[in-house]
């Protein structure tokens, strides 16, 4: 039996709880294929490893394994991929759901007077920083993955339409739009380094639409009927577009439909 090892990274915000439950869910179904299919030989078991910040979720399912992880703490991501390694040998697609764009005391700067350090850093250390700490940590599981140009490894991020920087006619939200180009800039790097040390990995920033989430919930007011997404619909359409992904697109930076987004 081929075992599909996923590890998503913010299992309990808004996105990653929906893939977790969708991979759950497909885990579940293709079980219950092969027990009534006795001509199935070629069957892959699909573990999923997620993550949560502070409490265990509720959330219970066979081959769910829940992490603890701060992705503002290196040494708790290096925890993390540690006790994946106890459970794994490999790990086949990594996608990162975490983000920041607002907190309980600060919202997203409009101007230049409402930029502050601590909220910067902040941005930066968990839109930026923490996807590159995950792949440094990360990159043994991965190597141990079967891959292939047609099927690689996958290394995800979630990205934002507004971190690209030929696309901004608005301005505002400096530490938001900062933080996800900087990361989109790791990320390419990461693509490139990868392409030579790391084969038939494909890596890739994703922006996943317009989501009701705790994220965009401030925001919505201004969204055009039909363009806010559940986070079940949008984490459906991410998933599909990451399976349809070879090694020659590793660097890319796609939405939610799979269309390219000007960097």
């Amino acid at each position: 039996m081929n075992t599909k090892n996923y590890f998503i990274i913010g299992g309990t915000g808004g996105i990653g709880k929906a893939m977790v439950e969708q991979l759950v869910h497909t885990a579940a179904n293709e079980h219950a294929s092969t027990l009534t299919n006795n001509d199935m030989h070629t069957n892959t078991d699909i573990r999923v490893f997620a993550t949560y910040h502070k409490s265990v979720p509720d959330f219970e399912a066979e081959n769910l394994y829940w992490i603890a992880m701060d992705i503002c703490d290196e040494q708790s991501i290096k925890q993390a991929a540690d006790a994946i390694k106890q459970q794994t040998t490999h790990i086949d697609w990594v996608i990162n759901c975490a983000g920041l764009l607002h907190t309980k005391t600060r919202q997203p700067e409009k101007s230049l007077q409402q930029i502050e350090s601590e909220f910067f850093l902040q941005n930066m250390q968990v839109n930026a920083l923490a996807s590159l700490l995950i792949a440094k940590h990360i990159k043994p599981l991965l190597a141990k993955a079967e891959r292939s140009a047609d099927k690689p490894a996958i290394f995800a991020t979630i990205s934002a339409r507004v971190g690209s920087i030929s696309d901004n006619q608005l301005g505002g939200w400096y530490s938001y739009r900062m933080s996800k180009a900087a990361l989109n800039m790791g990320m390419k790097n990461l693509s490139i380094e990868w392409s030579r040390s790391l084969k038939n990995v494909c890596v890739v920033v994703m922006q996943p639409g317009t989501v009701n989430t705790q994220l965009s919930a401030p925001f919505q007011g201004n969204v055009a009927d039909g363009q806010l997404f559940s986070p079940a619909y949008s984490a459906e359409c991410l998933l599909e577009v990451l399976s349809k992904m070879g090694a020659a697109q590793s660097g890319s930076f796609v939405d939610w439909a799979g269309e390219s987004i000007p960097w």
